[in-house]
């Protein structure tokens, strides 16, 4: 019984210190995750077949993505110096329920030029974003980086899944437009719960005494463009290395994204049901391998977690290439674990580079100019889908990774001493 008891210590024990830094800031952050990502996934999957369906082409399907990462690039310079200037909180805080407005545009949109209104109101929001992921690397100790962010995958991923599944079953029961107009009525009301839990957050920086005005946010653009691009002198040119990395990881995802159900569905000819059969298995698959893969990069470091990354995409992109049911099934879990690692690793390798004063204009820019290269993606993807042949933008996605790939082994170094 002593034994026994001894053992059970130790597990909790093992278990505080595995999990002692789930609090504060970080928990905040992933409890309002867990009823964003769960609602917006009863949607994202038949995404593209809904606006499609509103009467759109693949390519002015392509050209709403294309809007839509304008709109968020052209926030992020802004969004990152006011982040370390006035803090993260109050963007975050407040915006969110700005996001959570505009999906009553998907809600009631009789053609989707309602579906591009909704999507504009939605980046524009995002002004936040470096705020937010500024604040969710100021809340985790450095150690612990890799399973904080791989923590908040699976929680993605566990809330997903049955997101999935309800979404799924609004296709199946309502049809395709009114089962998404029903997920996005959900997604509305998730996502201002959410907005109302962020109201707890704490300000996680330093920042100045004063308020800012509504003008500023426009008066101040040119000083955040120069202090964005100046930043890049200042932080280790490692720093830079990844970032381009990473803008050639993103841009190869954009071309895909939007077009990936229409490939499923028109070449591969599998039904709707089967495509989220599919998303469910992808899902699944970041559930098991999440806490592994947080260990993981914890234990052996970033850099090498990250370059695995690109070795399962590149196979994960042929088998979907030249797929069937059951390569489909296959494909989109390999897609699921390179997703993993590289999302955990890529974020845990830059916050361990930049300090945490620089970070919100670290992000800021580098968010920019990804989705610059984003928004071209996105539309490519359209246009080369619909005009030249399905198969070449998943191509052109072999064709990015590849150079990420080396461009990470060869010259992205993880630092001796990692920040704050």
């Amino acid at each position: 019984m002593y034994a026994a008891r001894l053992e059970c210590l130790g597990i909790v024990d093992r278990l505080r210190i595995e999990f002692g830094f789930v609090r504060g800031n970080y928990l905040i952050l992933v409890l309002s995750w867990i009823l964003m990502d769960f609602a917006r996934e009863l949607a994202e999957p038949y995404f593209p077949e809904y606006v499609r369906q509103l009467g759109a082409s693949e390519s002015v399907v392509g050209a709403i993505g294309f809007v839509a990462f304008i709109a968020l690039a052209s926030v992020q310079f802004p969004g990152g110096f006011l982040a370390d200037k006035y803090g993260r909180k109050w963007l975050v805080s407040t915006l969110t329920f700005g996001v959570a407005l505009s999906y009553v545009f998907f809600a009631i949109a009789p053609t989707w030029h309602f579906i591009m209104i909704g999507a504009l109101v939605a980046n524009f929001c995002l002004l936040y974003q470096p705020a937010l992921l500024a604040m969710m690397a100021d809340s985790m100790p450095p150690e612990r980086r890799g399973m904080g962010y791989s923590i908040v995958n699976l929680i993605m991923s566990v809330t997903t899944t049955p997101a999935a599944a309800v979404g799924l079953a609004l296709v199946v029961s309502y049809g395709l437009v009114s089962g998404l107009r029903i997920g996005y009525v959900v997604i509305v009301v998730f996502f201002l719960a959410a907005a109302i839990l962020r109201l707890r957050l704490k300000e996680s920086v330093k920042m100045d005494s004063g308020k800012m005005q509504l003008s500023e946010l426009f008066s101040s653009y040119p000083k955040a463009l120069r202090e964005g691009i100046a930043v890049w002198k200042v932080v280790p040119l490692s720093t830079f290395f990844l970032f381009v990395s990473g803008l050639l990881v993103r841009f190869s995802f954009a071309i895909s994204q939007l077009i990936m159900l229409f490939y499923a569905l028109d070449v591969l000819l599998v039904s709707e049901a089967t495509w989220g059969l599919a998303t469910i298995a992808l899902f699944s698959t970041m559930i098991v391998f999440a806490f592994p893969a947080g260990k993981l990069i914890d234990r052996i470091g970033r850099k090498i977690p990250l370059v695995m990354s690109f070795l399962v995409m590149l196979p994960a992109i042929t088998l979907f290439i030249y797929g069937d049911v059951v390569r489909l099934f296959i494909s989109l879990p390999l897609f699921g674990i390179g997703q993993l690692l590289s999302m955990s690793s890529y974020m845990s390798l830059l916050a361990d580079l930049v300090p945490r004063e620089l970070r919100g204009k670290v992000i800021g820019s580098s968010n920019f100019f990804s989705y610059i290269f984003m928004a071209f993606g996105s539309l490519a993807g359209g246009v080369l889908y619909e005009v030249v042949s399905p198969q070449l933008p998943f191509i052109l996605m072999i064709v990015c990774i590849v150079p990420a790939l080396f461009l990470t082994f060869f010259l992205v170094h993880e630092p001796e001493e990692r920040e704050e």
